[in-house]
């Protein structure tokens, strides 16, 4: 039967929000689990979509920079007699909660009263500073977790400590804190964890056989200035580790970028994969996709390479005084390059020939040196930049086939480094004498501002845009891979996505031109090999065949999916592809609250 052939429920959840719908739904028996960006936590019938119970945690969100939701876990342990089945969460103001799965009440005996703290023993923590946008990782009887910190403000931020609740009490089981000798060990009476350390704030992933869980761990504050950072930022700043899930002790760790001065963090845990090696032997791998758009394919045992990496010279000068860069960077040789060429004049572009020929004139004001471009006072073109090739989604695995696939966008961005005092005299940010001062923090006017309070120097970061909001790169501005895993060659690529909701002129009307466009959200295949994606930024959700990368279908929906869709059973033995459909701010894609449901008609 053919997958173009679609039954629609559409499901209003009734909750508008400014905020980034980016949530993978989880289904458990017959019914769906799934949060907002406001953190209320909702369960449907997963065939009908009638509503079973909806929580809100009533958390104030003002102090929030936004406000996203990934997802909800879920966590069965039969002998608790309390809440044997709970749905576990966070929610906007850094605090665990875990529900009954069955009624959505809280489970009384789970911390206090169904509530955990995220913020004790973290120090000096102002609103909106800390909380969790992923979804927790349950697994043998821990619950593990980091969480996102308002990065690029200012040194000294709140601790990017990893830590592992029971998963039945909600009790704090251990913490791995890089800057403690053991990483794991209990802190002092008084003690907090150590503050301005790398964070993981990704999903992270795990070898249950194994006992390990994957920490895609991001940079230390601040983002673009590294001079004053110290042996254990530098040793772990956007590396994987992997942790015992029992004790919290590092088993390996495997470093992606040294000393990372663009904000290329790991966004997301790595994808575990069995491979074939020459002798025909099974191995262990995983693959960790980055921002950079290069993929490390590691023994998921040891973290040791099974596709060549390199050692490559990077630029090192200009650099901003007082700061340092590594002279070389770790390059995936052995594994497909989806990062993109560097850019040159004749690769401008522009709605107009009018805009065109001013991004070539910024091409040739800008600094520029292609990959790994170092921060310097000025303006200077990142390309990557910080939203990546390849950001929080990852990419998904056939393993059957052996055969990945992965959403990549292609943006520049605009990096402009000023002196704190000229970014304080042209009203960016205001003055502020630091943690110890007992001012309250003075968050700066636009989120693309990076004040680096602690450093000289402020960062402005956002998109290399012409006046008529049209990239200055020529597209493609989004494609989808598929990737050989076992020969780790390219099957085939292409552009996904269309300027259809471009947003040029103001509008959401514009010519829907096949140049592929930017993403972000992730894919899924199933056995049949059927791709689903709604991550573009042109509003639709569509299917891919496998082996070709034809479009098979698509539809249009109600706002942007910058989500992952998740396709399962429903009990009326019909096969369901659902999405989250509430767009990106980021994107410019429309903004809605739908959980949109396609079906195979019976």
């Amino acid at each position: 039967m053919s997958v173009m052939e679609v039954d629609l429920h559409k499901l209003k959840i009734n909750d508008p929000f400014l905020g980034q719908y980016q949530q993978l739904v989880i289904k458990v028996g017959n019914s769906l689990y799934l949060c907002t960006p406001h953190r209320q936590i909702i369960a449907l019938d997963a065939t009908t979509g009638q509503q079973r119970w909806k929580f809100d945690p009533q958390a104030d969100t003002s102090a929030n920079e936004y406000l996203a939701c990934r997802g909800v876990a879920y966590s069965e342990v039969k002998s608790d007699s309390d809440c044997p089945e709970k749905i576990i969460s966070t929610t906007a103001d850094a605090r665990m909660v875990a529900l009954d799965a069955r009624t959505g009440k809280l489970c009384k005996n789970f911390g206090h009263n169904g509530y955990v703290s995220l913020t004790d023993n973290m120090g000096d923590v102002p609103p909106g500073f800390h909380f969790i946008t992923s979804q927790p990782m349950v697994m043998d009887g821990h619950i593990v977790l980091g969480g996102w910190i308002y990065d690029n403000q200012a040194e000294g931020e709140p601790s990017g400590v990893v830590r592992a609740y029971d998963e039945t009490t909600g009790k704090l089981a251990w913490a791995w804190d890089m800057g403690r000798q053991p990483a794991n060990a209990p802190l002092g009476q008084g003690e907090t964890y150590t503050r301005g350390t790398p964070n993981g704030w990704g999903t992270y992933t795990a070898d249950a056989k194994l006992g390990l869980i994957y920490i895609p761990l991001g940079n230390a504050t601040p983002d673009y200035f590294g001079g004053n950072r110290r042996p254990f930022d530098e040793k772990y700043s956007s590396a994987i580790v992997a942790l015992d899930i029992h004790t919290g002790e590092e088993r390996w760790h495997f470093q992606t970028v040294h000393h990372d001065v663009w904000d290329f963090d790991v966004p997301i845990g790595p994808t575990m994969v069995d491979l074939p090696d020459s002798k025909g032997n099974i191995l262990p791998a995983l693959v960790q996709t980055t921002k950079m758009g290069q993929l490390f394919l590691l023994d998921r045992r040891n973290g040791k390479p099974l596709a060549e990496v390199q050692e490559k010279p990077v630029p090192v000068t200009p650099s901003l005084p007082g700061d340092h860069l590594s002279g070389t960077q770790p390059f995936s040789v052995g594994m497909p390059d989806l990062s993109p060429p560097d850019l040159k004049e004749t690769d401008m572009w522009g709605a107009t020939p009018f805009d065109q020929l001013w991004c070539r004139i910024q091409f040739h004001r800008f600094r520029y040196q292609g990959k790994f471009t170092p921060p310097a006072a000025g303006t200077s073109i990142a390309y990557p930049a910080f939203d990546g090739v390849i950001d929080w989604y990852g990419a998904s695995v056939d393993p059957q086939h052996n055969v990945m696939i992965a959403n990549a966008s292609y943006i520049p961005f605009t990096m402009q480094i000023m002196a704190s005092q000229e970014a304080i005299d042209k009203g960016l940010m205001k003055p502020w004498a630091g943690w110890q001062s007992g001012q309250p923090y003075p968050k700066p006017k636009e989120f693309a501002v990076g004040p680096q309070y602690g450093t000289p120097w402020v960062a402005v970061v956002k998109p290399w845009l012409s006046a008529l909001d049209a990239p200055c790169n020529a597209p493609p501005w989004g494609k989808i891979y598929a990737i050989d895993l076992s020969s780790r060659k390219i099957i085939w690529e292409r552009p996904a996505g269309t300027t259809r909701d471009m947003n040029i002129f103001g509008t959401h009307t514009n010519v829907p031109l096949p140049t592929g466009i930017f993403m972000m959200g992730g894919n899924i295949i199933t056995r049949s090999g059927v791709i689903f994606m709604g991550a573009t930024a042109d509003d639709y959700l569509r299917a891919f065949d496998e082996k070709t990368g034809k479009e098979l279908w698509r539809t249009r929906l109600p706002a942007g999916g910058q989500a992952t869709p998740v396709t399962y059973s429903g009990d009326d033995g019909r096969q369901y592809v659902v999405i989250a459909a509430g767009g990106h701010g980021g994107l410019g894609t429309r903004s809605g609250d739908a959980l949109m449901a396609y079906a195979l008609p019976k």
